[in-house]
């Protein structure tokens, strides 16, 4: 019986396409870096932000802290609005807490940024702690969120922890955690990349992960 549940957030719990996207337009524009169609900025949902610029365009510490600053310019005034919760998600969250199963955020995003977008969903009631990052870029990678949640919530049978999340990052971090993970097909990774990170089990759908988190 999973009692923890670890879960991502952007691609996960809500789909941040719109906000995320033209925030990084946003950014990259400061640059005369012009992209007019976003959908081929969708690779950075997912990623730690600074490792996107870095990885994506090639930047270079001062231009990637630059390129952070521009992007939250846009994203913490309008992006972060510009969201949309998957259906279902509320219920299943509602139903795993009746449950009194733990949840906890284990996220990329700044830790501050996280807890704004629970609170704009109303979902803070549902956890118990966020596990972001620092917005300095510290603390980004999934591994290190992961058992910053462990370590500050007193965890100590790893055997009770799952992580859901969509993305190869999610699952290769809860591998270097060592807890179980579930790979959700609803967002942006895709059935060979989670395989390929170890997802110990893929879900196409919130019915299906619901009804596995639920009888875990």
């Amino acid at each position: 019986m999973k009692s923890i549940i670890f879960f991502d957030l952007d691609g996960t719990i809500s789909d941040p396409k719109i906000g995320i996207t033209k925030a990084v337009q946003y950014a990259l524009q400061s640059f005369g870096i012009h992209i007019s169609n976003t959908n081929d900025l969708c690779k950075f949902i997912g990623p730690p932000l600074w490792n996107s610029f870095k990885d994506f365009y090639g930047f270079d510490e001062t231009k990637t802290k630059k390129a952070v600053e521009k992007y939250r310019e846009y994203y913490t005034v309008k992006g972060i609005y510009e969201n949309i919760l998957y259906d279902g998600m509320d219920a299943m969250l509602k139903k795993l807490k009746a449950q009194s199963k733990t949840l906890i955020v284990a996220t990329s995003k700044p830790t501050i940024t996280a807890q704004r977008v629970l609170e704009y969903f109303n979902l803070q009631q549902y956890f118990t702690f966020v596990s972001g990052s620092e917005l300095n870029g510290e603390r980004s990678d999934k591994k290190e969120i992961i058992q910053y949640a462990i370590e500050k919530n007193s965890i100590k049978n790893l055997s009770d922890c799952i992580m859901v999340g969509d993305r190869k990052h999610d699952i290769i971090g809860a591998n270097g955690a060592r807890i179980d993970s579930i790979g959700v097909l609803y967002g942006y990774g895709n059935f060979d990349e989670l395989t390929e990170a170890g997802a110990k089990y893929i879900v196409k759908d919130i019915t299906e992960l619901s009804k596995l988190l639920c009888e875990y």
